[in-house]
């Protein structure tokens, strides 16, 4: 399919090295409406001057490019060049690179942590350093791509949702807009597979060391997020297993009372047209079925007020880059699973 110039993007990828950056290369590779203009990292980072395809052989058909160091140079031609800059880098780095693109009129789509929470108050808390950029951490839109598409589309500055807040989110959100959701407090139990811990290894996802273990209690950077997002208390407790990739949340919420079968079904109607989401009542979601996949799988049971919801992503696509990838759909006015089916 030929695309107008108003439907096209020529775009950069910085911090494209890891697991997220490499999915996110693929994509753009294989989407018909966008222009990959090259792959970054840190200037003076180890993999630059690499080839992607030598750190991820098994994309070695689809991303033999080079890791340029984003040097000021580089930076420039982004900037005279591009129409949009993704950044898989760490939270720190995001907050730091993107006002310099989007102050040059680029668009920024923030895989990072670093404009997901209103307040900057909370960054020391929860992600260790503080935010110096309110204005832009105020206009950022969230990246739940279903649920805000309409914002998606006219913001400068998205900031994709957590893969663990979006396998959360995308259960719950139904129920809790219908109001069907009591006041008490949610419990989310999720687990993902080691890529959520990034490509660089240490003791946490070393495969001798590693056991299905809890992690982040109390205190994951994630939990405001899912609150931020639902307007209601939550605990959350990620888990870390042994297998490569995909997530799988439980979620425990009260209904209401008097909530019946088929208001829960009406509100998960909602998702009734969306092409990238799979929900079925009684469904018991698995991972399997969503590894490699941008699809979030959803299923739902309930027994009297105890509602129990399920939900499968593959956290490096439907929880990172393929989800990235519908945002610059909405903003081009494409269908949502353009590029991804």
């Amino acid at each position: 399919m030929q695309y107008t110039a108003a439907q096209s993007q020529s775009v950069a990828i910085i911090g494209a090295s890891g697991y997220v950056g490499v999915e996110l290369t693929r994509l753009v590779q294989q989407h018909p409406a966008l222009n990959l203009l090259g792959c970054y990292v840190s200037e003076h980072s180890s993999d630059a001057g690499s080839l992607l395809s030598d750190l991820h052989p098994q994309y070695a058909h689809l991303v033999k490019l080079p890791l340029q160091g984003l040097s000021s140079h580089e930076k420039d031609f982004i900037k005279g060049s591009a129409d949009t800059v993704f950044l898989c880098t760490d939270h720190g780095v995001s907050v730091e690179l993107a006002p310099e693109f989007l102050a040059a009129g680029l668009k920024v789509i923030d895989l990072s942590g670093g404009f997901r929470l209103n307040r900057v108050e909370d960054y020391p808390a929860f992600y260790g350093f503080e935010h110096e950029q309110n204005q832009w951490l105020e206009q950022a839109i969230y990246g739940l791509a279903e649920w805000y598409p309409q914002e998606i589309a006219a913001a400068q500055l998205v900031a994709v949702p957590g893969c663990y807040p979006t396998a959360a989110l995308m259960a719950l959100l139904p129920v809790k807009q219908a109001g069907l959701l009591s006041d008490n407090k949610i419990i989310i139990n999720a687990v993902s597979g080691v890529t959520g811990a990034g490509r660089k290894a240490s003791l946490t996802n070393h495969g001798a060391e590693l056991s299905l273990q809890a992690y982040g209690l109390f205190e994951h950077r994630h939990t405001p997020e899912i609150a931020q997002q639902l307007q209601q208390d939550v605990l959350f407790t990620p888990h870390l297993a042994q297998f490569p990739r995909g997530i799988l949340a439980t979620v425990y919420a009260e209904l209401n009372d008097d909530v019946s079968d088929t208001d829960l079904d009406k509100a998960y109607q909602c998702y009734a047209g969306q092409p990238l989401v799979r929900c079925e009542r009684q469904a018991r979601p698995a991972i399997k079925n969503v590894v490699q996949q941008p699809f979030v799988d959803i299923g739902w049971h309930r027994q009297g007020n105890q509602l129990i919801a399920l939900s499968a992503i593959d956290n490096l696509l439907k929880g990172a880059a393929s989800q990235a990838i519908q945002c610059v759909n909405l903003q081009l006015g494409l269908a949502l699973e353009e590029g991804l089916l």
